[in-house]
């Protein structure tokens, strides 16, 4: 079972939801962007659904961030 409610994947979580809403996107733009489900995000950013390491890069890509900005983030 994966850990999705730990501090730093909630961090990860947060700093993804604060990145999308700056980019003026929607949970649903967002998922149309990266062409998945429209919940995608939703699940996401509630911690319903774990992000492969892959899906983690797509996702930042996505919203302009550098994936080891946020790595480095979450190292703090």
């Amino acid at each position: 079972m994966k850990q999705r409610n730990g501090r730093r994947y909630n961090k990860l979580r947060a700093i993804l939801k604060a990145a999308r809403l700056e980019a003026g996107l929607t949970q649903r733009e967002l998922s149309a962007r990266m062409k998945r489900d429209k919940n995608f995000v939703q699940l996401v950013e509630s911690g319903e659904r774990a992000l492969s390491a892959i899906e983690f890069i797509e996702y930042l890509e996505k919203l302009g961030l550098d994936p080891r900005d946020v790595i480095e983030e979450l190292m703090r």
